[in-house]
């Protein structure tokens, strides 16, 4: 069957090949097997069809519970997951998946750009958070980390340990400042509920990524997720 990806190309730049070939074999796997869960048709299509012109094996589901029925677990293998469906929604399957043995990893893409379904994806155990439309080098890169994390899940402890670190460098204030955020609350509201200035929160948030080493708030999430700290406003 002829794929239609006019939509969905529509929607992503052209990749520069030189800079997502940037980890060697041993991330692409071989025999990978990714699951695309996504009930747009022309999504699903189109995201199948740019992974499987990386080499990958794909299949597409347009329901989380078609998915639950196929899925049988194995090594090297992940789960690229939207999030909003007619029936069971994809934070319900996220949950199911990381009740799983030896769970594969997911990557959330949504058309949502509210920073607290990225946080509550993030905390909820999956390894990515990707906004709609997906750029297809940000996709290729999430699946080729998540496919090394699958194959070395050993390493946990150690990303553990890192992402510790990273939040021992927080003054017990930006901690307080961080949990608001990751929260989804506004600067401006911050700056009142603690009673100090809304640029004195702002020059606390690029603290608080500079020190992290974050990029963004879903990475910002995803370290305190990893770190499993728990955090007390």
């Amino acid at each position: 069957m002829v794929r239609n990806r006019t939509q969905f190309h529509s929607e992503i730049p052209d990749a520069i090949a030189t800079n997502i070939q940037i980890l060697n074999c041993s991330t692409h796997i071989e025999n990978s097997k990714i699951f695309v869960v996504e009930d747009e048709y022309f999504t699903r299509q189109g995201i199948c069809g740019l992974l499987e012109d990386e080499g990958w094996g794909v299949e597409g589901f347009d329901s989380c519970e078609r998915f639950l029925e196929a899925y049988r677990q194995g090594p090297g293998s992940c789960v690229v997951l939207d999030m909003h469906f007619p029936g069971m929604s994809g934070m319900e399957l996220l949950g199911r998946i990381g009740a799983m043995t030896d769970s594969p990893p997911v990557i959330v893409v949504s058309g949502s750009s509210e920073i607290s379904e990225a946080v509550q994806s993030i905390q909820g155990g999956a390894a990515d958070f990707i906004e709609k439309p997906v750029a297809r080098d940000k996709l290729i890169a999430s699946v080729r980390r998540a496919l090394g994390r699958s194959v070395h899940s050993k390493k946990a402890s150690t990303s553990r340990n890192e992402a510790l670190e990273h939040i021992a460098n927080l003054t017990s204030r930006q901690r307080q400042i961080m949990t608001l955020v990751l929260a989804g609350q506004p600067s401006k509201n911050i700056a009142a509920d603690l009673g100090i200035s809304q640029r004195t929160v702002e020059n606390h948030r690029a603290s608080i990524m500079r020190k992290t080493g974050a990029n963004s708030l879903p990475a910002l999430a995803r370290l305190v997720s990893c770190s499993d700290c728990t955090l007390i406003p």
